[in-house]
């Protein structure tokens, strides 16, 4: 790819992207995510982690119809053109369409290791779909698109991203962008959850070290961490107790940092110029720790409207960022 190069940087340099995070299987979001390039003038795209959604919705065929029940409503499709568009608004609020018999959805509900087997091959084809699209929109017109998983995201759909030439996993690498060295990493620290990439807090500064001794001193960093740092503004979730409720604090939930203090720890010592972070969806904003510019632009997939943050550096600074949506 032409815009890896090495060695040194030019005597002026300039950048302007697009980052957005968490569109958690939302195909409103992702298109809108393939526009922004031109909508915002920008020839940069990052895609900084959680792409896939998390709900199956079958839909049942039988007698020449078919059923589903989607976001709490029972629905009845009476043709072949009724299903594809009940497909469409599902892709698009971010969750799975899935055609199947009545018999195989009673294998579904009775054996939950088949359920899961096909969620993930339903969740691969839409990566897989989504890298196409990626692909027939942004060959040959000189956008760069980053798309990296997230701690969310279970890693049968790296080997989808890491086979495009359109689409680039930046995950776990640090790569050149214009005279700019991008430094990604999808993983974050424990939640709640037990997502599939997440590392204790000492695990993941080696990580995140590993790779930061790859970059050169003496030229311009941008950090691509889907975890953002911790006590920053932008890592503030409600308080959780082992059941899972939110702990509530006058009628309001009570917020807590739940960020990292090795992706903090990472930006204190190394002082990218920019340092990008998703993944706890509230907590919209920018700040700064050092010189770093610091920026989360928070998650409304499940609205059909896409966050991102546009930026635009010149050498060693960032001249202008703005939080918009879409």
């Amino acid at each position: 790819m032409v815009w890896f190069r090495k060695g040194k940087a030019r005597a002026s340099q300039r950048l302007a992207l697009y980052y957005t995070s968490d569109v958690h299987g939302s195909e409103r979001c992702f298109l809108k995510f393939l526009n922004a390039a031109k909508f915002y003038g920008v020839d940069t795209l990052i895609l900084g982690g959680d792409l896939t959604g998390k709900v199956l919705v079958p839909i049942v065929q039988t007698d020449g119809r078919w059923e589903m029940t989607f976001l709490g409503r029972h629905e009845v499709l009476r043709s072949v053109e009724e299903v594809e568009e009940a497909e469409k608004r599902i892709r698009f609020n971010g969750f799975y369409p899935y055609r199947c018999a009545p018999d195989e959805l009673a294998r579904m509900e009775a054996d939950p290791a088949y359920a899961d087997r096909i969620f993930r091959q339903v969740m691969r084809e839409s990566v897989e779909r989504w890298v196409r699209l990626a692909e027939e929109r942004l060959r040959g017109t000189g956008v760069r698109c980053f798309v990296m998983p997230g701690n969310d995201d279970e890693f049968e759909i790296d080997e989808v991203l890491n086979r495009s030439d359109v689409v680039i996993n930046p995950d776990g690498a640090v790569l050149e962008i214009d005279g700019y060295q991008l430094l990604s990493l999808a993983w974050a620290n424990p939640t709640p959850w037990n997502s599939p990439r997440e590392l204790p807090e000492e695990e993941l500064a080696v990580r995140i070290e590993r790779l930061a001794r790859e970059l050169d001193p003496h030229r311009p960093a941008i950090f691509n961490l889907h975890c953002p740092p911790y006590d920053s503004t932008l890592d503030s979730a409600p308080q959780l107790r082992e059941n899972l409720s939110i702990v509530m604090v006058g009628g309001q939930p009570n917020l807590i940092p739940v960020g990292s203090r090795a992706v903090r720890d990472a930006i204190e010592r190394y002082q990218p110029v920019l340092s990008l972070h998703g993944h706890i969806h509230e907590s919209r904003g920018a700040v700064r720790i050092g010189r770093t510019l610091c920026m989360n632009p928070g998650s409304a997939y499940g609205e059909g409207v896409l966050h991102g943050a546009l930026v635009v550096l010149e050498d060693d600074r960032v001249v202008s960022y703005q939080l918009v949506s879409g």
